[in-house]
């Protein structure tokens, strides 16, 4: 697994980055005096005040660009419809309808389905690197005015080549990321929609909606509940993103709606999880996601809980 190591300059990059996430959304929600007096002490370091001003900007142009249509020339075709029968090959990347990828700035529409295994890796044509993970489903839609790409199930992570130009867009549902130059992740369960951001910055809208905009920097992550249209917010460690390229993830007080839709990415049949208060348990220890049915029969031990087999291969989980 690559791991976000650095120099010394980069870390404090990444910190001061996270700081001014932080300002920025505590000054957009009205901060009281003894706050503003803090964040005045704060920006007044140019290094700090370049970084709020980064986001400031971001923020600028994303309400913009939202407000904006995008003209779609007359000869551009649509990403073709996700087709069920790629799905069904194991182990599999497919690139399909790709054209002009030695132009970075041409057309170029790209369809991606990895099954079973993960942490396939491709370069994209404008220099940016796109890692899938298993059981994902992704389409890439490059224009000369915009990068854009649909998560439509699964778990991506993107190095982004920086092109302020053409600003590059994760679509997950509703869901909207917006980026210029960075590297972050997205998962896309039943349950939650996770965006994690290693190095860099991220605009995120979990509903599409300027309204709705949260700022990420690096070592942050923001996890959006589908279904009560919650948003949290946490830091994190550089290495905690896109762990699943090494094979073997790490966690700390997880909840286990969480982990369970991670599961789910590495398992034929999926989990099932019992209604109820069971998606708020945390839970600490270790995945492998070549055998991820090791975690489960090891969850009776760490929470009360109690795994059913089911006879179609499914397994259900609950209270104990």
């Amino acid at each position: 697994m690559t791991r976000f190591t650095g120099t010394h300059d980069d870390l404090d990059s990444e910190q001061i980055d996270a700081q001014a996430a932080s300002w920025f959304a505590r000054n957009r929600n009205d901060p009281d005096r003894a706050a503003r007096k803090a964040f005045d002490t704060w920006v007044s370091e140019p290094a700090h005040a370049r970084a709020y001003a980064e986001f400031e900007q971001l923020w600028v142009d994303l309400a913009q660009l939202q407000q904006l249509s995008r003209p779609v020339p007359l000869a551009r075709r649509k990403p073709a419809p996700w087709r069920p029968a790629l799905a069904t090959a194991a182990a599999v990347l497919c690139a399909v309808l790709a054209f002009n990828l030695g132009t970075p700035q041409g057309p170029y529409v790209q369809q991606v389905a990895a099954q079973e295994q993960g942490a396939r890796a491709f370069k994209l044509p404008d220099g940016s690197t796109l890692y899938v993970n298993a059981n994902t489903q992704v389409n890439v839609d490059f224009s000369a005015q915009q990068r854009d790409i649909y998560l439509l199930q699964g778990q991506l992570y993107l190095e982004v080549a920086a092109d302020k130009e053409r600003p590059l867009w994760v679509h997950s549902g509703a869901a909207k990321v917006r980026v210029v130059g960075t590297a972050f992740d997205v998962r896309r369960g039943q349950r939650q929609l996770v965006v994690s951001v290693a190095h860099g910055q991220v605009a995120f809208s979990p509903d599409g909606q300027p309204g709705a905009l949260t700022l990420l920097g690096a070592r942050q992550r923001a996890t959006y509940d589908l279904e009560k249209g919650t948003l949290r917010q946490q830091p994190l460690d550089s290495d905690q993103v896109a762990d699943w390229r090494s094979g073997h993830l790490a966690f700390r007080n997880r909840d286990l709606a969480s982990l369970v839709d991670e599961l789910n990415l590495y398992r034929r049949q999926p989990v099932q999880l019992a209604e109820g208060a069971l998606g708020a348990y945390k839970v600490s220890g270790n995945l492998d996601v070549n055998d991820p049915d090791a975690l489960i029969k090891a969850l009776p031990a760490l929470i009360p809980v109690k795994t059913l087999a089911l006879a179609n291969g499914q397994i259900k989980i609950e209270a104990r």
